[in-house]
């Protein structure tokens, strides 16, 4: 048979055998490139673009029929050039990248642009022009075909007129970051840069210069924070939340729906663009992990995750990451229409005062590395999604970010929940001289319209309306749905409530492995594609790192190349033992009165007789 291969040197044909290992064709390849071609970076791909590349050097033992190649059949070849040597030595490797600040980095950074390792996303946007095209106006335009004026010139990202006409309430991260450095910075005056962005402190500084005795012995106008003045916060860090598939959601509410108890789970997933605003990030859910909880029937009270570094550990070989949490908070309305009550309006609260608190903690611990910040982080891109009903007793998702303000009032312990979930109550500083403690509460202040319809300040003690620390998100499901994990059915953890368990049967009946017969091998691929499969086969310890790696590649990417790579590996060799000989059992059949003799006389029993004499008669010796 004959293959073709494509690069962007050319294209060549090669004459194969079925049997052909990819392995044994690469010193032909390298005959039809590039003298100077490392040949330890060529890769095969089935696509010139997004296509699933392997280097050839490491698919040793797959074979040409193994991924159903036929004759005439096109592939495509990536591959880089030699290094030139210089003075005899081969040019140096690249330093390591710097390493992103972490939460418990101090003080500020110098030249953040520098040293400070941002996302790969960040990058991309940050190097992307971000310009709204807009068409010739056919009423105003008046110039030739080639000119351009005030009605069609690009507009920036922040453009007010856009953003009210595409009903957009929030700027994206990186278009408020454009905003911002358009009027800090001005490079044709020749001055010193600037980073635009600036986290807010509301704490006591340490360290004055101005040489009085520390907190709380002495405090001045250097060191101590300034009045806040609340207002809703222009933009937001995450635009949008996508649910790869609507099983994700349906499945995490079959709890609900079998116990009546709410419910919270941690959302894996990873950042993508959201071509929707201007420079916008979406957050992409794949999967929701349920740690150890107690649930009740108004809250949940979370227990102690042993297992946290084994599942971070899955979803980063998965290609994941954590990117927000999700709960419930449903009622059933007992009309018997499967409507549920309608809590959260615009005439009570979205998140309340106790959940704002609850996201902005989560926020901190998620910071996000930036070097547009001169601390080198700003804000966060963790999410809040909760499940509650809507206007018309339907379940819905809505989902929040707390503001920046929100997650520093947290950190200096100036806010606490209140009864009212609608409200939030600031911290007192004659409580604290009661209980014998010393604490700086700086003045609060926020604005709204009074009756008269007046925009009027007023102080926010003792409390103010949660909606200030808060900012709305879209969310939504794909047209097309393309889940990373395909498979929905493995028991998820921590359900003993619901009679649901984790064990070594359910793998085996997920696998297709009874105690007698080999596993189906083509179904494989999608058997595996279950986050909670996953998380499962990693505590049991049979599979190496590589294996592991290698099973969480083929959950992934579904490539029956990699399936066929597993199966031949010592680890899933083992698993497959051990399920076949602690697997899925088939049910035994009732024995009917037909096959017993000793029963045909005998008159038909109740169920609860027949289960008392078959118990009778079981030996404990």
């Amino acid at each position: 048979m004959i293959l073709r291969f494509q690069g962007r040197d050319g294209q060549f044909r090669l004459t194969v055998e079925p049997t052909t290992e990819f392995a044994s064709l690469l010193p032909q390849i390298l005959e039809k490139l590039p003298s100077n071609t490392d040949a330890t970076s060529v890769t095969l791909s089935n696509r010139p673009q997004g296509g699933d590349a392997r280097l050839i050097s490491a698919l040793k033992g797959v074979a040409v029929k193994q991924v159903g190649l036929k004759h005439g059949d096109q592939l495509y070849l990536e591959y880089s050039k030699q290094q030139k040597l210089s003075n005899g030595h081969s040019s140096p490797p690249p330093s390591a990248p710097p390493k992103a600040p972490t939460a418990s980095s101090a003080g500020l950074i110098r030249n953040p642009w520098e040293t400070v390792r941002q996302s790969p996303l960040d990058d991309r946007l940050d190097n992307k022009d971000g310009k709204i095209v807009r068409g010739r106006d056919h009423k105003m335009c008046r110039h030739a075909e080639k000119g351009m004026c005030d009605y069609c010139t690009p507009l920036e990202p922040y453009a007010p007129e856009y953003l009210e006409d595409k009903k957009i309430k929030h700027l994206s991260f990186h278009s408020y970051l454009r905003k911002l450095n358009a009027g800090k910075n001005k490079p044709e005056t020749g001055t010193s840069y600037m980073p635009p962005l600036s986290e807010p402190f509301y704490r006591v500084k340490k360290d004055c210069p101005s040489g009085h005795p520390a907190w709380p012995d002495g405090i001045c106008t250097k060191c101590q924070p300034s009045s806040i003045s609340l207002q809703p916060q222009p933009f937001r860090n995450v635009d949008h939340v996508e649910f790869s598939s609507f099983d994700i959601v349906n499945r995490f509410l079959d709890f609900w729906r079998n116990s009546g108890t709410q419910r919270m789970g941690l959302l894996y997933g990873r950042y993508e663009e959201y071509t929707e605003v201007p420079l916008g990030i979406k957050a992409v859910v794949e999967a929701i992990y349920e740690p150890p909880q107690i649930d009740e029937l108004d809250g949940v009270s979370l227990g102690e995750w042993e297992n946290e570094k084994d599942v971070e550990e899955v979803a980063r070989l998965s290609k994941l990451e954590q990117i927000g949490v999700i709960f419930t908070d449903l009622i059933d309305a007992g009309t018997g229409d499967a409507k549920v009550l309608a809590k959260r309006h615009i005439g009570s609260y979205y998140l309340s005062s106790l959940e704002v608190m609850f996201a902005a903690r989560l926020q901190a611990q998620h910071p996000k590395a930036t070097k547009w910040s001169d601390t080198g982080r700003f804000g966060s891109n963790f999410i809040t999604c909760v499940v509650s009903g809507d206007d018309e007793g339907l379940i819905a998702v809505s989902a929040f970010q707390a503001s920046e303000t929100a997650v520093e009032m947290v950190r200096a312990d100036i806010i606490e929940p209140s009864a009212d979930p609608s409200v939030v109550l600031v911290q007192s500083e004659d409580e604290d001289a009661q209980l014998g403690r010393v604490r700086y509460i700086p003045e609060v202040f926020y604005r709204r319209k009074n009756e008269y319809g007046a925009n009027v300040q007023e102080n926010a003690k003792p409390s103010f309306p949660v909606d200030y620390l808060l900012v709305t998100l879209t969310h939504g499901f794909p047209t097309d749905p393309n889940p990373h994990f395909l498979n929905q059915k493995f028991p998820v953890e921590n359900r003993e409530l619901l009679g649901e368990g984790q064990e070594i049967g359910a793998v085996a009946k997920q696998l297709g492995i009874k105690r007698t017969g080999k596993p189906n091998e083509s179904e494989l691929a999608t058997a595996v594609s279950d986050f909670h499969l996953l998380c499962y086969i990693h505590s049991l310890g049979i599979l190496s790192p590589d294996e592991e790696a290698l099973l969480t590649k083929v959950a992934r990417t579904h490539s029956s190349a990699d399936a066929f790579q597993l199966f031949d590996s010592p680890g899933w060799a083992t698993l497959v033992t051990i399920l076949q000989e602690s697997g899925e059992r088939p049910p035994k059949r009732p024995l009917s009165p037909q096959h017993d003799p000793s029963q045909a006389s005998r008159p038909a029993c109740l169920p609860s007789e027949s289960l008392a004499k078959r118990v009778k008669g079981v030996s404990l010796k």
